[in-house]
């Protein structure tokens, strides 16, 4: 039984280095027949920069990324991506993240957006992007029992533009309309916790009582407008009593997402993160038999 136990420890981190490396998941679109403002651009396709840039999201969705049952906490995390607004940086600011995430009990859903800055675009980010977030997590609370998840266990995570649609979720929900037509419109856009990685736009964030608790991560080397404005938000969570966790890795900059191969220092981020879950009575540990 040792060494069983002990082979299935030594393959394990090859596992998850194959399964990191595979193609991602079906993505699942977040209004089928048409976003609001997009009904008639939804058959142009996306053009996809390297492997996981993207750009042209007409189609808004979420690409699920669920842990095996027998690891899952019942805890799920939305995934937005950075990219200035201009492109989605879906690789070590999306996908990665995500296997991390099922790797390790939590569902995770990478979110594609629709982008307010790029060439051309009629989006903007409080009537496109902001609706894209805020749907995203109606439509997982909408399929919690599909797909094992807790519907008061569901937040959202994002990087630098996605960390600002992350936070702005925080600040501005609904209960949702429970007479809608529509039964994902019935769901709440309240996420139960957020995640703030380098969030640009630090100083249009309000914060009041009541708001969801907070986990925040920059780098010291980062721009003064995100590291030291970050800085001030925490103060401000801390003043109206809301929890916040925040985290300042000394040599690190802009955009370190999450990399499978990154250890140590800011590589480590997504363990302090899920170890906050923890503390936060966010996600409780599966304990599985050997």
């Amino acid at each position: 039984m040792l060494r069983q136990i002990s082979l299935a420890a030594a393959l394990w981190p090859l596992v998850t280095a194959f399964t990191s490396a595979a193609e991602p998941p079906a993505a699942v679109a977040l209004w089928p027949t048409g976003a609001p403002g997009s009904e008639g651009l939804r058959d142009i396709p996306e053009k996809i920069e390297g492997k996981t840039n993207v750009y042209h999201v007409h189609q808004p969705s979420i690409t699920p990324y669920l842990p095996e049952p027998r690891q899952a906490t019942g805890t799920a995390v939305i995934v937005a991506p950075g990219g200035g607004h201009r492109v989605l940086c879906l690789g070590h600011e999306g996908y990665a993240l995500g296997q991390w995430l099922a790797d390790h009990g939590i569902a995770a859903f990478v979110l594609k957006y629709r982008l307010s800055r790029e060439e051309g675009s009629t989006y903007t980010i409080e009537d496109h992007a902001m609706a894209d977030t805020r749907r995203a997590l109606r439509l997982i609370r909408s399929r919690a029992a599909e797909w094992g998840i807790r519907p008061d266990r569901v937040g959202v995570l994002g990087f630098s533009a996605g960390g600002e649609l992350a936070a702005y979720a925080a600040m501005k929900s609904d209960p949702g309309q429970a007479d809608a037509t529509d039964p994902i419109e019935r769901e709440s856009s309240r996420p139960d916790f957020q995640g703030l990685i380098y969030p640009g736009k630090s100083g249009t964030f309000t914060v009041e009582a009541g708001m969801p608790p907070a986990f925040i991560v920059f780098g010291q080397q980062d721009r003064p407008d995100i590291s030291r404005g970050m800085a001030e938000v925490y103060l401000k969570y801390h003043a109206a009593g809301v929890p916040a966790e925040m985290h300042v890795y000394a040599n690190a900059g802009h955009g370190f997402g999450y990399r499978p191969d990154s250890t140590g220092g800011a590589g480590d981020w997504p363990l302090r993160f899920r170890e906050w879950l923890v503390d936060s009575k966010l996600l409780v540990e599966v304990k599985t038999a050997l």
